[in-house]
This record gives structure tokens, C-alpha cells and sequence, in this order.
């Protein structure tokens, strides 16, 4: 079946602290601007950061992706939402499951008249890649974006990924990204008040906001180029 509904948009990385929950913020704030109908998947069931900061602003769900269970739940939410694009923000436990049900997604886009749009958070260090390659392993029909978190520094420094085989295999069908940095007092605000970036946007004070409207400007031309080939 050709693909006509909206993607479903999977923020990954597995391991904690590469800055998927970030990652995802932005994805949200980017498509709802682009006007695109949006439905957020919230997978860390421990620490629903995602969910709380956009709760108001989109419809929302929860879904447990450890267990087999979830992973049927998820498959129904993108069933019942086909006129939005799904964002799964992935807990950093995710990977176990991902291989022993993940295949419970993988055999329902064509079903679904979806495709799978991975975005892949690393920082510099080698497990970041190794849990991609796993992770590949179950949905090898996906376009997988890697992207690197400036927040652990400039693309030259991500020496691993860019020396490796695997980038040379992602970048023949998707792309490598560089997601800029946050200044600290501006990441710290949005997540400790759980704000979206929206609501970041209208209530911080000048300096930060001009801080956060050039860092939206950034992110906003990389998920450009995301976007386009979804």
C-alpha cells in the first residue's frame, strides 16, 4: 500500500541523557508552527516530561513500549489518529522491548499507510551506535536521521560516527544532523518549569527569549530538511 497518512516521527537513542526528550520538545513546536495535526506518544511512563510540558497544546497518550501490551496500544493510537503525525518520544529503557515487540509496528505500516521516520539522538560515545544497529535490526525499512546533540559539542567531535561505516549506511537513504545547543539557563528554565516552547516563548524574560528564538530558528532548518522526505 502506498503511503498517504502523515509519518509516524520516532525520537530514539535508547541509553538516557543524549536529549531525546529535548529533541522531541522541538519536534512539536516545529510541526505545530509548520500546521501540521500532531499526536504525541509519551513512552517514558516514569518521567512524562514531554507530555506534561505539551499536554494542553496536542492530543497526547502514554504507552508503556516494554510490554507487549503497549506496543498493541500504540499501534491503535496511530490507527485512530491517521490524519496526524505521530511523535514518540522513546523512554531510554526502550531497547529490550523494541526487540522483542517491536515488530508489532513493523508489520503494520503498510496497514497503517504510514512510514517510519526515525530520528536517532547521539552524544559522542560508542553505545550510541551500537544501540542503533540494534535497534535497525527491527525496522530496517525505516528512514533513520541520526542526530548529533550539540550540546556535546561541534560536529568535528563526534569522531566515532563520523569515521564509521554506519553513518555511510545512513546517509544513503536518510541523513546526518546536527541539532544546535541551548544555551544552559534556557534549557534549565524549560525543563524545570516544563514548558513548552511555545509557552517558553511568550513567558520568558528578553534575554532568554532571544536565546530560544535563535535556537528555534536552528532546529527549525534542520527538521526542514527532515521533513521534506517524510
Amino acid at each position: 500500500m502506498a503511503t498517504e497518512n502523515p509519518p509516524i516521527y520516532m525520537v530514539g537513542g535508547s541509553k538516557g541523557g543524549v536529549g531525546k526528550s529535548v529533541v522531541t520538545l522541538a519536534l512539536v513546536d516545529y510541526l505545530r508552527r509548520m500546521d501540521v495535526n500532531v499526536v504525541l506518544v509519551e513512552t517514558d511512563t516514569s518521567n512524562p516530561d514531554v507530555l506534561k510540558a505539551v499536554y494542553d497544546e496536542v492530543e497526547c497518550a502514554s504507552s508503556d513500549l516494554d510490554d507487549v501490551s503497549g506496543w498493541i496500544d500504540f499501534v491503535n493510537i496511530c490507527d485512530m489518529h491517521r490524519d496526524a503525525a505521530v511523535i514518540v518520544n522513546t523512554a531510554a529503557r526502550s531497547q529490550a522491548g523494541v526487540a522483542h515487540y517491536g515488530g508489532t509496528l513493523a508489520s503494520t505500516l503498510d496497514d497503517l499507510a504510514r512510514r517510519l521516520v526515525v530520528l536517532w539522538v547521539i552524544n559522542r560515545q560508542r553505545d550510541s551506535l551500537e544501540l542503533l544497529l540494534k535497534f535497525g535490526a527491527t525496522f530496517p525499512n525505516a528512514v533513520t536521521h541520526v542526530v548529533r546533540n550539540g550540546y556535546f559539542g561541534t560536529p568535528e567531535k563526534f569522531t566515532l560516527y563520523r569515521e564509521s561505516n554506519l553513518r555511510k549506511t545512513i546517509e544513503a537513504q536518510g541523513r546526518s544532523l546536527d541539532f544546535p545547543d541551548l544555551a544552559d539557563r534556557v534549557a534549565d528554565e524549560l525543563r524545570s518549569q516544563r514548558l513548552s516552547i511555545r509557552k517558553a516563548a511568550e513567558t520568558m524574560h528578553i534575554g532568554e527569549r532571544a536565546e530560544l528564538l535563535r535556537w528555534r530558528a536552528l532546529f527549525s532548518t534542520m527538521f526542514a530538511m527532515v521533513t521534506a522526505r517524510a
